[in-house]
């Protein structure tokens, strides 16, 4: 399994009592969706590493694990502070006004107003706001706060995503490009 294939679904973030059990702080929306894994891909050595699932117990955003295989403190040492990983088809399909951050990088930015505005480079993530970074054909910077309101639709099929800024917003960053000329 490659990881572009995957998500990140945690961390190993310590070790649970003497058996080999770990804890994974989940880095998802719904932790309780997670509750009937059978397996995970664990990153050693910059490789993903398949562990099948002998026992899971969620709690809150953290999920007590017992790997097979993983029997003894010592083990479980071995894997503490590793990234956690599964397959992309675990992830629930969304409608068209919803995405998931990793599958829109790349995408076109069509906004109401301007047409298209450039490409999603990242999609910042802050505590108060999540932004969208765009980049247009001229390298300048367009930052998207990441609203419902501002999304029209998220087209899949033609990796575009259809939205509509506040009034100025993007004036605002198309201007302070092109200051001098």
């Amino acid at each position: 399994m490659d990881k572009q294939d995957c998500f990140k679904l945690g961390h190993v973030s310590k070790l649970h009592g003497v058996k080999g059990e770990i804890v994974i702080a989940l880095d998802v929306d719904d932790a309780s969706r997670y509750k009937k894994l059978e397996s995970v891909f664990i990153e050693i050595n910059q490789q993903l590493v398949p562990f099948f699932i002998e026992g899971i117990t969620i709690k809150n955003k953290h999920a007590i694990v017992k790997l097979d295989g993983i029997n003894t403190i010592e083990q479980a040492g071995m894997i503490n502070n590793t990234e956690v990983f599964l397959p992309l088809s675990f992830l629930p399909k969304l409608d068209d006004k919803k995405f998931y951050f990793h599958e829109i990088i790349g995408f076109a930015v069509n906004d109401k107003t301007h047409g298209n505005i450039g490409t999603v480079e990242a999609v910042l993530e802050f505590p108060g706001q999540n932004i969208i970074q765009v980049r247009d054909g001229n390298k300048n910077e367009i930052l998207i706060p990441l609203r419902n309101e501002f999304i029209i639709k998220v087209d899949r099929g033609n990796k575009c995503l259809d939205v509509n800024t506040p009034e100025g917003l993007v004036d605002v960053y198309l201007k302070k490009g092109n200051e001098g000329e």
